[in-house]
């Protein structure tokens, strides 16, 4: 029994676990023994690659928030964020107008993929440079830090009157500081603690 599949032939009962093909209710009483050089968590025998299946039961809480709140700070960089009102009109920016908001945006896809990553194999095909919880921390305090810059530094600068918030600034400030507080807030009570 466990709570992720760990093989093509496990199934989930009424209870949302997984069990082997073995304990299946309409199972054979002897099934063949697995082909040579088969394991539970690769897909094709003695290949060693890791199978690919989805299961965000992986996840932490702190990363399923973390996951969701960088999807939306990603989406937020296309969104309006700064606006300029003139007579006949108006015109907007979205947040890839600084620069280095182009950064937050490949941290975000990185986040993403690595998460995604997390949750399909049971096993990482990559090796990190460090462990998950701080590599995740620092990706997304980086997002948060360059995300306040770019909200605070309107175009034309902090003083220009006539150049206003659009409502992606909001959408992407919120979605940094969600995505960071779940990892920063355990981090800052264990280095006091």
């Amino acid at each position: 029994m466990s709570d992720v599949s760990n093989g093509p032939d496990w199934w989930q009962a009424a209870d949302g676990k997984w069990y082997p093909p073995a304990q299946q209710p309409n199972a054979q009483a002897s099934a063949p023994p697995p082909p040579s050089g088969y394991s539970p968590r690769t897909s094709s025998g003695s290949t060693g690659k890791p199978s690919f299946a989805f299961h965000m039961k992986r996840w932490s809480q702190p990363e399923r928030i973390t996951a969701i709140a960088t999807l939306v700070l990603l989406i937020s960089l296309f969104l309006p964020w700064f606006t300029y009102s003139f007579g006949i009109g108006s015109v907007s920016v979205d947040g890839l107008w600084h620069g280095w908001m182009y950064l937050v945006f490949i941290l975000c896809l990185v986040i993403l993929v690595f998460l995604v990553s997390k949750a399909s194999y049971a096993e990482m095909p990559f090796k990190l440079p460090m462990a998950e919880e701080q590599l995740l921390l620092y990706a997304t305090a980086i997002n948060f830090v360059l995300t306040l810059l770019a909200f605070v530094f309107k175009p034309g600068g902090i003083g220009f009157s006539g150049i206003g918030w659009g409502f992606g600034a909001f959408v992407g400030l919120a979605a940094a500081v969600v995505a960071a507080v779940p990892l920063g807030v355990p981090a800052i009570r264990a280095r006091r603690g």
